[in-house]
């Protein structure tokens, strides 16, 4: 069953403490689709009005705080041997090469990479603790965390809730029509995409490299 449909049969409550819930587990640092429960929530409170998307918003927003808050105060206790622990437990999400590219980004961007994590997958999950692990200040963290979480949160759940409201007008306007047009487009865009990524790959494949350059030869000495 599609997240959305299983959605449908559940109160309007249940699904704003789902949504706070699963982006605050994610936040947290525990691999969970929380952008794939709220995108699919938004889009069910553009087609049913017992879901307020103020609401929605505002429960996605405290998760995402809470949440990353929870995952700092853990990283900064646990240190490096809890991301240790978390490569045992979900190496394909906290593996060491996807611990070294987080570490880069924090080096490089300090609270930026926590305030432009938010709209990372692998970034949401390690903003918290990594952020904890590396002893970011908490006032900084503590900034983008909240500016962060309300930009991603509240401003996901405006976005495909107007883009929802929009959409089922249209199709409504134009029935089968529109559907057919939607999709039609929608393929054109997947094939000039995937035609645009072979010419790439293909150029990058051909592109000669370079040649070694010649050993110095042995000097001698008289």
């Amino acid at each position: 069953m599609h997240v959305q449909e299983w959605l449908e049969t559940v109160p309007a409550v249940s699904i704003y403490v789902l949504v706070g819930v699963v982006i605050g587990l994610e936040s947290l640092g525990i691999p969970l689709p929380g952008e794939i429960v709220l995108v699919s929530s938004a889009l069910l409170a553009s087609q049913h009005g017992d879901i307020d998307p103020w609401i929605l918003g505002a429960c996605a927003t405290a998760g995402a705080i809470i949440g990353d808050s929870i995952g700092y105060a853990i990283g900064r206790k646990g240190g490096r041997p809890l991301l240790a622990w978390l490569g045992g437990k979900f190496p394909k999400h906290f593996g060491e090469a996807n611990i070294a590219m987080a570490e880069r980004s924090f080096e490089k961007w300090g609270m930026w990479a926590v305030f432009f994590g938010r709209f990372v997958a692998l970034l949401r999950i390690f903003a918290g603790p990594l952020a904890g692990v590396l002893r970011m200040p908490y006032w900084k963290f503590a900034i983008a965390n909240v500016l962060g979480g309300i930009l991603w949160a509240g401003g996901t759940t405006a976005v495909i809730y107007s883009v929802g409201v929009v959409a089922e007008a249209w199709l409504k306007r134009f029935s089968w029509l529109g559907l057919v047009l939607a999709v039609l487009v929608g393929l054109a865009s997947m094939l000039i995409l995937k035609n645009r990524a072979k010419k790439a790959a293909a150029a990058a494949s051909a592109a000669p490299s370079p040649a070694p350059e010649p050993a110095p030869s042995p000097v001698t000495v008289d």
